[in-house]
């Protein structure tokens, strides 16, 4: 029996009106929501930065959730770059 799930870790670099929005809050709620592990953290840039992991159809709907963020975000850009897999287990905001 072979286990077809491919896993998935990524970094998102999510920039526009993304700070002081509720950004970091709703994306640790869309990361429980699609069973997905990492983090969130705001950036001296004014951008947000996400590393997201876990199955990879799960990451991809979360990806295309950053492209939208919550209905106070704007979001001018996103950047999604793959990483090695690191089997992490939570997701936190930092």
């Amino acid at each position: 029996m072979s286990n077809n799930i491919k896993n998935k870790h990524v970094k998102i670099i999510v920039s526009g009106r993304v700070q002081g929005v509720g950004f970091r809050y709703q994306t640790y709620q869309e990361a429980i929501k699609n069973n997905v592990f990492g983090f969130v953290k705001n950036q001296l840039d004014r951008s947000v930065l996400i590393e997201a992991e876990g199955d990879e159809c799960n990451v991809d709907m979360f990806i295309e959730w950053c492209k939208y963020g919550p209905s106070f975000s704007r979001i001018d850009n996103i950047k999604v770059v793959d990483l090695p897999f690191e089997n992490l287990d939570k997701f936190i905001i930092k």
